[in-house]
């Protein structure tokens, strides 16, 4: 099922990208395109549910949640640069990250993203989808999915790529759902 029902005689042919611009994974790719193309569709969907929001829009909660659209865009770069950066390549973290005092304020992605301008939030999560796409082309061609991250948890166990692949597929989805909630608060607008 691609966009919502199963594809008929009678049905147009399924497009590579919706009518908000999120690409389809690829129905019969290997591993790795579908692996990559739920990411990008996830991603897409973040992308979607930001777009055209002013400051005001990108700071809207909905309920008790303190949770933003800007803080979400903040906070997903901010992943995207630890898990594909930091984690898998074992690179020092860059700015803005290598300034932060995480022990003194754990949620700073979340809350910092206040005081940042809509093109700086939608900026700073492209660059670091850019940044991630790199970082992961290098990792499949150093061991493809199986490569194992350059950092590991205390026990010694390093995530493959696989691994933060799927958990980054996560990641977005859960935000997704939050994201939107709080579209739907902001301008009424809906959708899967």
């Amino acid at each position: 099922m691609i966009g919502g029902g199963p594809q008929s005689l009678h049905s147009p042919p399924m497009s590579d990208v919706d009518e908000h611009g999120r690409p389809f994974p690829p129905p019969a790719g290997d591993e790795t395109e579908t692996l990559l193309g739920f990411l990008d569709h996830q991603r897409a969907t973040l992308a979607w549910k930001c777009r055209g929001l002013d400051a005001a829009g990108l700071k809207a909660t909905v309920g008790a949640s303190s949770m933003t659209l800007g803080g979400m865009l903040k906070h997903l770069a901010y992943v995207e640069d630890d898990w594909f950066s930091r984690w898998l390549h074992g690179r020092d973290r860059s700015a803005p990250w290598n300034a932060v005092d995480w022990r003194a304020d754990p949620d700073w992605d979340w809350h910092s993203a206040a005081g940042d301008s809509p093109d700086e939030l939608l900026a700073l999560w492209r660059e670091a989808v850019d940044r991630s796409r790199e970082a992961v082309a290098e990792a499949l061609g150093d061991g493809g999915l199986d490569r194992l991250a350059r950092r590991s948890w205390p026990g010694g166990r390093a995530p493959s790529l696989r691994w933060i692949v799927v958990h980054m597929i996560e990641e977005y989805a859960r935000h997704n759902g939050h994201a939107d909630l709080i579209r739907e608060s902001v301008d009424g607008e809906t959708g899967e």
